[in-house]
């Protein structure tokens, strides 16, 4: 059991490690290509790839059942989750934003109270109501300094449209194959982004140097196959509750990555925000809520 415990343990620290890495990365990136293209082509790659692994499963796609399905929860979880994220990350450090987005689990809670009739217990309110407070103290840095209201606005959009689409996913989860759920939704969404930024953007505007291509790399292989093969490996293990206690981990590593790396700006609100809402998430997390942060980036 021991083993078994470290092993489904350094997995998580993995994933966790993935997803906070992302922020930075893509943060790295965005200088050199136009949002929605890089949103697009990362996630339909990541999408296709996934679709490879998955091929010998391709019965339980049930496409004539299910197409609604994929294309709701692609426009939530991929053409809003990464088209906002990409264009957000030109006006806030990868790391602010982070802790922005990871607000996601306390409205997840909030949700789920309302439309999945899941418990609201004390811990969840007093979750909700520090990670309100965290999100103020990160939203008054932009009083003080070179913080983006409009990015800050962003982040809080894609929080919400995660939630929105953790919930129907959470919703139609007997009716479809998680796995390919993750690959048509990445497909779809993909497609529809590429679609829109060849109207709206350029493509010769893409400078194909080293730091967009590490990007573009990351994105398409550890950011979404990979990253979602990890996490339902962990889901099937019934690793579920273990998973949403380590998400306040996600901000954290991303802040002092792009820290280290970035060399983005670090102020006492932000610390303190981002404190409030690792506690937050931790509280609406706490002993293995049935809340599942499914589709975490």
């Amino acid at each position: 059991m021991g083993k078994v415990f470290t092993k489904s343990t350094c997995t998580l620290l993995l994933l966790v490690f993935i997803w906070g890495g992302s922020w930075p990365i893509y943060k790295m990136a965005v200088p050199y290509t136009p949002p929605l293209l890089f949103a697009g082509m990362r996630t339909l790659i990541g999408g296709l790839i996934l679709a490879a692994l998955l091929y010998k499963m391709r019965n339980k796609i049930k496409w004539r059942e299910n197409w609604a399905k994929y294309c709701i929860s692609a426009c939530l979880n991929t053409i809003l989750f990464f088209g906002l994220q990409t264009v957000a990350l030109n006006y806030l450090p990868g790391g602010l934003l982070s802790v922005l987005v990871y607000f996601q689990p306390v409205l997840l809670g909030l949700f789920a109270w309302i439309w999945l009739g899941e418990a609201m217990s004390p811990f969840k309110i007093i979750g909700l109501i520090i990670g309100f407070l965290g999100i103020v103290f990160i939203s008054v840095d932009g009083l003080t300094v070179h913080v983006s209201i409009i990015g800050v606005v962003l982040g809080l959009l894609m929080a919400l449209s995660w939630a929105f689409g953790v919930v129907y996913v959470k919703k139609v989860s007997k009716e479809v194959d998680a796995f390919w759920m993750v690959s048509l939704q990445f497909i779809i969404g993909g497609v529809i982004l590429i679609g829109m930024g060849s109207i709206i953007e350029n493509w010769s505007a893409i400078e194909w140097n080293g730091k967009y291509l590490f990007g573009l790399g990351y994105g398409s292989t550890f950011g979404i196959p990979l990253a979602y093969i990890i996490y339902y490996k962990l889901i099937n293990a019934g690793e579920a509750s273990k998973v949403g206690t380590f998400t306040f981990l996600v901000p954290i590593i991303a802040v002092f990555i792009s820290t280290v790396f970035l060399d983005e700006p670090i102020t006492y609100r932000l610390v303190i925000g981002l404190l409030l809402v690792g506690v937050s998430i931790y509280l609406v997390n706490y002993r293995g809520t049935k809340i599942n942060t499914s589709l975490v980036r």
